[in-house]
């Protein structure tokens, strides 16, 4: 099985609670390798591109959510997937301004689906135990999200494809080097330099 890179991100509020290290162990432990780390705090048009709308993204939102609010016996409040994908989107855009986010590159073997799985279900709620979402966020659900008006406190992103992925990465690292599993010294400073400038 060829090798593959995903992106994580640490989002602000996993940063408030002192999960940091623990969410990072999480991933390493299951054979996940950082490629690149860096701390860095989202400007407007970098939460933008990250949450780009497009209408298979919102279709998938609008399903999720009616799913959600179906099991609960509950009627969703929007009619079309377009609408409800601007409003997560003005709300994801929000919550990643909200403090500085840890980005990483992690590589490894299904690096997104192996990602993916240790983050758990993107509703908290429905995330199984023993997943970092499961464990430490499980009382976040759509319902009381959209109760709230803001997006889901899930704690990390992990891109779901391989193309996402390669879209993420050139975001969050447009100008670093990440050819190398462990970067040599001088590499590594000069993304220590980036992402504290940019905090």
């Amino acid at each position: 099985m060829e090798e593959e890179r995903t992106l994580i991100l640490l989002k602000p509020h996993s940063l408030k609670q002192n999960l940091t290290g623990e969410i990072i162990s999480r991933f390493e432990k299951e054979g996940l390798k950082i490629n690149a780390m860096k701390m860095i705090r989202a400007d407007e048009k970098l939460a933008k591109k990250h949450y780009q709308l497009d209408e298979e993204w919102a279709q998938q939102i609008y399903d999720k959510t009616k799913k959600a609010y179906e099991k609960a016996g509950k009627e969703v409040d929007f009619k079309t997937p377009l609408e409800i994908g601007e409003r997560i989107q003005g709300w994801n855009m929000s919550m990643l301004q909200e403090g500085p986010t840890i980005a990483l590159i992690l590589e490894g073997e299904n690096a997104i689906a192996q990602a993916r799985k240790i983050a758990g279900a993107t509703e908290p709620k429905s995330a199984e135990p023993g997943t970092i979402r499961g464990d430490f966020a499980s009382s976040e659900s759509y319902i009381l999200a959209d109760k709230e008006q803001r997006v889901l406190r899930n704690l990390v992103h992990a891109s779901d494809t391989p193309e996402n992925a390669l879209r993420e990465i050139s975001l969050w690292f447009p100008d670093e080097l990440t050819e190398t599993i462990y970067p040599v010294a001088t590499e590594t400073s000069q993304v220590q330099r980036t992402a504290w400038k940019q905090i």
